[in-house]
C-alpha cells in the first residue's frame, strides 16, 4: 500500500511520485477540509467571527504544511 510509482524527468532520471501519501499532505488536506467546512457553515450562519477564525486557521495550516514538507515529512 505504501508503494510509489516511478516517473522520468526531462533529464531521464527516475523520480518517485508519492501522490500525496505523506504526513505533510495529509495534515494540509485535513486542516484545509475542516476549515473549509467550518467557514462554509459560518457563512450560512452569518457568523463572521467564526469565518475569520477558520480563514486564519487555514493560512496557519498552509504554513504548517510547508514547514512539514521542508523538514522531510513531505515529497520533495
Amino acid at each position: 500500500m505504501a508503494e510509489t510509482t516511478q516517473a522520468r524527468t526531462a533529464a531521464g532520471q527516475e523520480k518517485h511520485v508519492h501522490h500525496g501519501r505523506t504526513g505533510a499532505a495529509w495534515t494540509g488536506s485535513l486542516i484545509g477540509m475542516a476549515t473549509t467546512i467550518t467557514g462554509g457553515i459560518a457563512v450560512m450562519m452569518q457568523n463572521w467571527v467564526l469565518f475569520t477564525v477558520a480563514a486564519v486557521v487555514m493560512v496557519l495550516g498552509l504554513i504548517l504544511t510547508r514547514i512539514l514538507q521542508v523538514t522531510g515529512h513531505g515529497a520533495s
